[in-house]
């Protein structure tokens, strides 16, 4: 097959201006392609009234004629032989892998980058252990709802916390900017719609799944992993890693050889998968506690905007707003402020609504969320400053977990101590006034808002930041600076402050079998680069137990 790149076509255009276009591209008569297949569909925008779609395409040809136009045309960026995209390990392990004395690997942590190590690692007959401090998704959905509904939070099982991880309750977005040669992230997609993804996800060029979807797909893909020998425990909170040191290796090196349970059980492994996410403090100090390896890592701070999705929709779109094939509207916005602190936009959820993500007691922390319809009538996104640990937390390696946890109990308390959140129009927020009514966007953050005035809630420098990029934004986006548009404080948990360096075989520089990975870490940023992530660990292991 030939792969056909940069195919474009007018928004409206039919299936036989595509195969048309696919004959023009070729030079070949029509009885000459046998059949076609859409490998991904994207937009260009850029012009609102002339919108394109634009294709890359699989073609097959009849018998002979792919050999004559490569021999006359060699391979170009725009014809190109069909890449081979299927999954293939590094390497081919033996009838006997694993050895039936070999300890069982461990992976802690089952979000993305979780799931996807333990799938890989059961698919290869290593039959993992999987440790999750939450609940399965189920359960897990009825205690977050629970939250937003009532306001009682289960410290243990919530947005941050359970089977799915962060991402379950996320715009469901599958797209990074991973440089991904060996199509890793084809193979987190081709799981996806075996455990009941939509099948476009491989196609469309930013794919999302939702909430609900999220749901059933993380259960079957459980059972999966099940079924091939693997075991998952929920509920079960590592509450020390062991740690010790290893013979002939230079000072300060160790060897991970197993896990103490918050029960009091101990498991014993070789070979451990640190997939915990960007929120699992505790056991961040855990491991500095025990000799690991941890640093302080740049992650950004701010707030949660809310506009009309259709303001978002004309501004991008223009006439064509509201096409079923453009969808909503989404957008992604970058401004250097004239400090040099970059303020940008985060986690855009087109048709959504904002959720309370705290994982701990007297915290407020936003984060955004949208079903796979996005139908809500809100957009929304993170508005955020980026901040690095030399210039604001110096000092320990976990300064920027204690300067994110400041900044979630003032909005507690900014809130009203009850888990309601703190906002502020717009407009309010530009002209330094605080707000004491809603105008025409109503806040979908539950439990509740509490107007008044978020200058408060940052540090200056943030607040000063985002004030002089709003304005910018609108230049964009029409409509973005909107008096009556929504700003809900405070979003801090954008990345882990924290990285947990490892070497080029993706173990931690300090403590041998012990494999950090996904967000937690430091390695990834999204459902999508996590679960690529998750891949190389598994591979990491197996190669480490073939002795490669």
């Amino acid at each position: 097959m030939l792969r056909l790149n940069e195919l474009k076509l007018p928004l409206n255009h039919s299936s036989a201006n595509l195969r048309q276009a696919i004959l023009d591209r070729l030079g070949i008569e029509s009885t000459e392609l046998v059949d076609y297949t859409i490998y991904k569909r994207s937009y260009d925008a850029r012009k609102k009234t002339d919108i394109l779609l634009i294709y890359q395409i699989d073609a097959q040809l009849s018998e002979g004629v792919e050999a004559t136009l490569l021999a006359a045309n060699p391979p170009s960026s725009l014809i190109q032989p069909t890449p081979d995209t299927r999954y293939q390990f590094v390497r081919q392990a033996p009838a006997a892998f694993p050895a039936a004395e070999q300890q069982r690997p461990i992976v802690i942590g089952f979000g993305p980058c979780g799931l996807l190590a333990a799938l890989l690692l059961a698919q290869m007959g290593l039959k993992p252990i999987v440790l999750e401090r939450g609940q399965d998704v189920r359960q897990r959905t009825r205690a977050t709802w629970g939250f937003w509904r009532k306001g009682q939070l289960n410290t243990e099982s919530n947005v941050q916390f359970g089977e799915g991880g962060a991402g379950t309750f996320s715009d469901g977005k599958l797209y990074s900017q991973v440089k991904d040669r060996r199509h890793l992230g084809r193979k987190v997609l081709v799981e996806f719609v075996e455990a009941g993804a939509p099948a476009e996800i491989l196609m469309v060029s930013k794919p999302h799944i939702g909430t609900f979807k999220l749901v059933t797909m993380v259960e079957h893909m459980r059972a999966k992993i099940i079924a091939l020998g693997g075991e998952i425990r929920f509920e079960q909170k590592v509450d020390v890693i062991h740690r010790t040191p290893s013979a002939n290796d230079d000072e300060g090196m160790g060897q991970v050889t197993g896990v103490t349970l918050a029960s009091g059980e101990t498991l014993h492994s070789r070979h451990i998968v640190l997939a915990i996410g960007h929120s699992a403090r505790d056991t961040f100090a855990m491991l500095l506690d025990q000799g690991v390896y941890v640093e302080p890592k740049p992650f950004s701070i701010g707030f949660r905007i809310e506009h009309p999705q259709s303001v978002i929709d004309q501004a991008r779109f223009g006439e064509f707003a509201g096409h079923p094939i453009l969808g909503a509207a989404d957008y992604k916005l970058v401004h250097h402020s004239s400090d040099g602190r970059s303020v940008y936009s985060f986690c855009m959820c087109p048709g959504g609504t904002v959720v309370a993500a705290t994982s701990e007691a007297g915290h407020v922390v936003t984060n955004g969320m949208s079903q796979y319809s996005r139908n809500e009538r809100n957009a929304n996104s993170a508005i955020v400053v980026g901040i690095d640990p030399a210039r604001d937390y110096p000092g320990d390696p976990l300064a920027g977990i204690e300067l994110q946890r400041r900044l979630e109990v003032l909005a507690y308390e900014l809130g009203g101590q009850d888990y309601s959140a703190p906002a502020q129009l717009v407009g309010d927020f530009l002209a330094n006034e605080p707000s004491t009514s809603l105008g025409s966007v109503t806040p979908s953050y539950k439990p509740g808002v509490m107007l008044g005035d978020l200058s408060k809630a940052l540090p200056d420098f943030a607040i000063k930041a985002i004030r002089e990029a709003i304005p910018v934004f609108d230049r964009q986006i029409k409509g973005f600076a909107m008096h009556d548009a929504i700003l809900t404080g405070v979003e801090t948990r954008t990345s882990a402050p924290i990285c947990i360096r490892r070497d080029k075989d993706c173990q931690s520089i300090n403590t041998r079998g012990l494999y950090p990975a996904g967000e937690g870490a430091g390695y990834a940023g999204g459902i999508l680069s996590a679960g690529i992530d998750g891949i190389k660990i598994a591979e990491a292991i197996a190669l480490d137990l073939l002795g490669s």
